[in-house]
């Protein structure tokens, strides 16, 4: 999910990710097919085993028809409200950027928050509504983050949860810094471009 531009970066010289924006969230249509065409973080999500991948490969050929639920719809109602939470309490600005790796225009993602600290380092956000309380971060979205991590080149993520009961949040968001694991990352890697060399035959 992702909502705005990213006022707090400057020019591609500086931060040469920007050079790498394929689409915005804000055009949809833009950004589901240039999603529609590579790996994304929601792909990358369902990378639990092989019998996973071969589902992600049948869907991307074939689609889901999933066009959402109410679920879905309230993390973005409330998707836009959390990020200024987060902005004001670390400084991520919200994004809505879909970006390629720099070594593949087919491996993409679209995080939900960035920053620039010092000596151009990159921090990530990424925002969920949920139903229960986490006492740990689900595998799978740690997959989404991990892959977010490797395209974007940034060394950690905040992530960042609201709890909800019917719709109605409960209490502040709560957040977990997960750091970049390398070992992650080689893994997913190795399976997005299983999933791209099934995908071309």
């Amino acid at each position: 999910m992702g909502n705005g531009a990213n006022p707090a970066i400057g020019n591609t010289q500086q931060h040469p990710h920007l050079a790498r924006i394929l689409a915005r969230s804000s055009d949809r249509v833009a950004w589901l097919r240039a999603r529609a065409r590579g790996v994304t973080a929601t792909d990358v999500a369902r990378f639990s085993s092989e019998r996973a991948l071969q589902s992600v490969v049948r869907d991307k050929r074939y689609g889901t028809g999933f066009a959402g639920n109410a679920y879905t719809d309230h993390g973005r109602q409330r998707e836009p409200e959390i990020a200024r939470w987060v902005r004001a309490e670390y400084g991520i600005a919200p994004s809505d950027a879909l970006f390629h790796a720099s070594n593949s225009p087919l491996h993409l993602a679209t995080p939900d928050g960035i920053a620039v600290r010092g000596g151009g380092a990159l921090e990530l956000a990424e925002i969920k509504t949920t139903t229960t309380a986490w006492k740990s971060i689900p595998r799978s979205y740690l997959r989404q983050v991990w892959w977010q991590q490797y395209v974007l080149g940034a060394d950690r993520t905040l992530v960042v949860w609201e709890q909800h009961d019917d719709f109605v949040p409960v209490g502040d968001p709560r957040c977990r810094w997960v750091e970049r694991d390398e070992d992650e990352i080689y893994r997913l890697v190795t399976m997005a471009d299983r999933l791209l060399e099934l995908l071309r035959h």
